[in-house]
């Protein structure tokens, strides 16, 4: 798809101004300065005057023929150092009217100050330069503006649109061709854009790479802070744009603007932009869809140590984002937040290889009950990784626990930490729900019970076979008299047309009933 950058006309260097058609005629040749021929070109003066460089404003290419130069060394050199102070960007001397040759006197001037000095060997027609450059340059003026509005435009709408921030630095990375980053000011990555190994390339040494480059805009790394009312949060980084340094940091800084408007229009801080990060980055994980190596370099730009760890997937039911994520820090443990589908949370913990992963993870969820209020709060939990690559089988484990004790009875008295080895049966038909031949059975089993107004008998049923067979609890769970709790087991195996006191019965009715709960999960 094409972009408003293709038709932006890129700013005129000293040399690409040489390797015009029309210079090209004049049979230009630099004496002087070669070294500095991609100096700018701000545009192009015709000037005889021997005081020239009072006239300059900088970034000028002065044209001459140097007569009221001719036959005065002193006047020679004091011009060419008149425009290195006016910081003119080249002299261009054409030759025959007053002098055969580069005279050496401005050539060894225009050396000394690093001003590129270019001489004209056949008659040129200095206007014919002069409207070349000047119309290229109005051109690219008026891109420019074009360019700066149509960003903005574009940005703005998608802001206006409810866009999440993705969406506006695929924008800005389209526009850019090239790798996007928004960190905040410890350098820590808050999104990214662009192609997927080349943003992988950039994100793979980040934050020594940021510091490096903190500073300058070398090598096309441009940016634009963040922030507003005087305060910085953060900032938009192009990462190796190949356009000149002027066109990049206009594109940045009105990327910069749009990400602040989004921020204030949205009431969200940088950290919300972090919860996403993290969520982007562990629903990769999650899913498979990308190795887990390619989401190497993702990770550790996010903030996670990644060497030489221990992973801990953990998944939470019932439990806030915001409480997770300052609960971690407050308990000093480096690890990600994010939440997935159907009120799900994942937690990656990443702990040093000498401490106790099993011990902090049952602190960290007991913590976590106790600051809830909720005996509800399920934290599932897969076996420690010590392999990166293994992460991901981690945490669609701990994903598999906890979705097979949630929205049960025996939720009601879990462990603090749940794992593979607690939920048995449950765990089982859980991965087996979608199968037919199990929904079949399921159905067999409990058609009897299975329309809205046995909902009451389905409930009791449900924590009847979760407690055990266990009358006396499950009347008290259910605020029951037992005489009234026999009187509706009585109905359900009239409804069932069995006997709950026979194991294999009531056994067979239990893996229906989990099989059933599985299904509308």
């Amino acid at each position: 798809m094409a972009t408003i950058l293709d038709t932006w006309e890129p700013a005129l260097s000293v040399r690409q101004v040489l390797s015009l058609e029309r210079v090209l005629a004049g049979e230009p040749e630099v004496v002087a300065g070669a070294s500095h021929l991609d100096r700018q070109v701000r545009w192009v003066h015709v000037a005889e005057a021997a005081d020239v460089g009072v006239m300059l404003s900088g970034g000028e290419m002065v044209l001459t023929t140097g007569v009221l130069l001719a036959g005065d060394e002193d006047k020679q050199a004091e011009y060419v150092r008149s425009l290195h102070r006016a910081e003119a960007a080249a002299v261009v001397l054409g030759l025959g009217r007053a002098f055969p040759a580069a005279p050496d006197v401005m050539r060894r001037a225009a050396e000394r100050c690093g001003l590129p000095m270019v001489v004209l060997h056949r008659p040129f027609p200095f206007a014919e330069l002069t409207e070349e450059v000047q119309s290229r340059l109005v051109r690219r003026k008026f891109a420019a503006v074009s360019l700066s509005e149509a960003v903005r435009t574009e940005l703005t709408a998608l802001i206006t649109a409810g866009a999440p921030l993705q969406r506006l630095l695929d924008e800005v990375a389209r526009h850019s061709g090239c790798p996007v980053v928004v960190t905040n000011l410890a350098h820590r990555v808050l999104g990214t854009a662009g192609e997927r190994p080349a943003v992988d390339d950039v994100l793979r040494d980040w934050e020594r790479i940021a510091r490096q480059a903190g500073g300058t805009e070398g090598d096309g790394w441009i940016r634009a802070e963040l922030g507003g009312r005087g305060e910085r949060w953060g900032r938009i980084v192009l990462c190796g744009y190949r356009g000149d340094t002027a066109t990049g940091r206009l594109l940045a800084d009105r990327a910069a603007e749009a990400l602040v408007l989004h921020r204030m229009l949205g009431g969200t801080a940088a950290c919300s932009w972090e919860e996403q990060s993290a969520q982007s980055l562990l629903t990769d994980l999650v899913s498979g869809v990308v190795p887990a190596r390619q989401l190497l370099p993702r990770a550790r730009a996010a903030g996670l140590p990644v060497n030489r760890r221990t992973f801990v997937p953990l998944v939470v039911r019932d439990g806030d984002t915001g409480r997770l994520d300052r609960l971690l820090r407050l308990l000093g443990l480096p690890g990600l937040v994010a939440e997935l589908a159907d009120g799900a949370t994942a937690v990656l913990l990443s702990l040093a290889r000498d401490q106790d992963a099993g011990a902090l993870a049952a602190h960290f969820a007991t913590r976590l009950r106790t600051e809830s209020g909720s005996a509800r709060t399920i934290v599932a939990a897969a076996d420690p990784r010590v392999a990166w690559d293994d992460v991901p089988a981690g945490l669609r484990e701990a994903q598999h626990v906890a979705d097979a004790v949630a929205d049960s009875a025996a939720a009601l008295d879990i462990p603090p930490v749940v794992r593979l080895k607690d939920v048995h049966l449950r765990g089982l038909i859980r991965l087996l729900r979608d199968d037919p031949q199990v929904q079949s059975f399921a159905e067999r089993e409990l058609d009897g019970l299975l329309c809205e107004t046995d909902e009451d008998l389905l409930s009791v049923l449900r924590t009847y076979l979760a407690t055990g067979r266990n009358k006396s609890r499950t009347a008290q769970l259910h605020h029951v008299s037992r005489p009234a709790l026999y009187r509706r087991l009585e109905a359900i195996q009239v409804r069932l047309g069995v006997d709950l006191d026979d194991f294999e019965q009531a056994a067979s009715v239990h893996i229906a009933l989990l099989a059933h709960d599985a299904q509308q999960q």
